[in-house]
């Protein structure tokens, strides 16, 4: 398996497929960020056999958020930028394990995006339920339908129920 940590975290991706930290990447950092007065980027690129999937991962379990923007409109932000960075990627990358990431990512026929949304289980006045799980799907979907018709907002308690999102969340 392949480990990935994002924050509390850990993400285990199968071994035959790709999974990477794009905004850890040189290419994204020192090259593609500050582009058009600065953009965004998807936490984790994976790459399966069928599919590529952008996921971002927020995790208010311990922090709340702070940003002004709405959570379904910096998703979107987020993808369209990683969207870009992978084009530019392919043809400017120094890395070649970056240059060779984004022609994997970009040769699929799907793509799909995953908000990985933690939350405190035990609801309190301190760290309450920021967002309903329906709502930022409903506006992601409706953001998002050019790329992916059909996001998801999944947790570490509902990642298993869908089959096609072969990798495992603990933390």
């Amino acid at each position: 398996m392949q480990k990935i940590d994002e924050g509390r975290l850990a993400f285990s991706f199968p071994n035959n497929t790709l999974a990477t930290k794009y905004d850890g990447w040189a290419f994204y950092r020192n090259q593609f960020n500050s582009a058009f007065g600065g953009t965004k980027a998807i936490d984790l690129i994976h790459v399966d056999s069928d599919q590529t999937w952008l996921i971002e991962i927020k995790d208010y379990r311990v922090n709340r958020r702070t940003k002004a923007i709405e959570i379904g409109d910096e998703v979107a932000l987020k993808v369209r930028d990683t969207l870009a960075g992978l084009v530019a990627a392919k043809c400017m990358a120094n890395d070649s394990y970056e240059k060779n990431a984004a022609v994997r990512a970009l040769e699929k026929n799907r793509i799909r995006v995953v908000l990985h949304l933690e939350q405190p289980l035990k609801h309190s006045k301190l760290f309450p339920k920021v967002f309903d799980p329906s709502k930022v799907l409903q506006k992601l979907k409706h953001l998002l339908k050019a790329v992916d018709a059909h996001p998801r907002v999944v947790d570490q308690l509902t990642l298993d129920n869908w089959h096609d999102m072969n990798w495992q969340v603990k933390g």
